[in-house]
């Protein structure tokens, strides 16, 4: 199932898209029209119930093609203003670095890390598909993209153990993370490049882990006006996603709602000769196979 989060008529609503077409359920309509009591106001609410929360979403779904008002229970994406899945998460947006042996390379330095590297980005980071985001020209002429895939934590815990970590998995999401590079070397530090105000795009969708069985497999691919920069294969992964979750639950408390992103492969635009920093007028599509493509344009 592919879910997502939007405005339309100045309410912030979530639904499944719709089969075979370009278009959204507003599960929230449906519920109330069928009498479904207490039902989640949003995804961040609904991951922790996992299944329980997609059946329920697929029951609905199913029940408003009966109903006499079906029409009125979906919407053209034309008629939407996306939003972010999780439109704020519970804690910082939990971040792998060099988490790809060629990007590691590409990027200088002592190469990938022995041990897991973390970082994060503050909620006010997070933005949505399709959003025109800023460069940050004040602050930055550094800006670049890296786009990634990311885990969308549903029941959480701590000390989870490998076997254990794709349980409390809801579903995926794509990612870029945009950072300063100018910024991360000056403050030598990662968070306040990383950090910026629209720096963590996320969407469109979060697709439930039912429809990626093997999260190791899919390819991503990201493009700076239609050019291709990175070309990978989420199988590159130096720590998969089992052992990211194990080694941070052993520091962190995984909470419903809580983003991980799984790091990035090369070809950003650092690394090129000579470096391609983002400008106004670029437009970034982030591709990962089974999920989407996420979009934004920047001023």
């Amino acid at each position: 199932m592919k879910l997502l989060s939007f405005k339309y008529d100045g309410k912030t609503l979530f639904g499944p898209k719709v089969k075979k077409e370009e278009a959204v359920w507003d599960v929230q309509k449906i519920a109330e029209a069928v009498g479904e009591q207490n039902f989640p106001e949003s995804i961040a609410e609904g991951v922790v119930s996992g299944v329980d929360f997609v059946e329920k979403i697929r029951t609905l779904c199913e029940q408003a093609q009966t109903h006499d008002g079906m029409d009125s229970f979906k919407y053209s994406f034309d008629a939407i203003e996306w939003l972010s899945p999780i439109p704020r998460t519970p804690k910082n947006v939990l971040c792998v670095g060099k988490n790809y042996a060629d990007h590691a390379s590409e990027m200088g330095g002592e190469g990938a890390p022995a041990k897991l590297m973390m970082f994060t980005k503050a909620p006010t980071a997070i933005s949505a598909d399709e959003q025109t985001l800023s460069v940050h020209e004040a602050v930055t002429s550094q800006l670049d993209y890296e786009g990634e895939l990311a885990v969308v934590i549903g029941k959480g815990g701590r000390n989870i153990p490998k076997q254990l970590a794709y349980d409390t998995i809801f579903g995926y999401t794509i990612a870029n993370d945009l950072t300063a590079r100018d910024l991360q070397a000056e403050r030598q530090q990662f968070f306040l490049g990383k950090t910026l105000d629209g720096s963590c795009p996320l969407g469109p969708y979060i697709v439930t882990k039912d429809e990626i069985p093997n999260p190791h497999n899919l390819s991503i691919v990201t493009k700076v006006n239609d050019e291709v920069r990175q070309n990978g294969n989420t199988g590159s992964m130096i720590i998969p996603i089992d052992e990211i979750i194990e080694e941070l639950s052993k520091f962190v408390t995984l909470e419903p709602g809580d983003v991980i992103l799984t790091g990035t492969p090369a070809g950003v635009g650092k690394a090129m000769n000579p470096p391609s920093y983002l400008k106004a007028g670029d437009t970034v599509k982030v591709s990962v196979e089974g999920i989407g493509t996420l979009v934004n344009y920047f001023k």
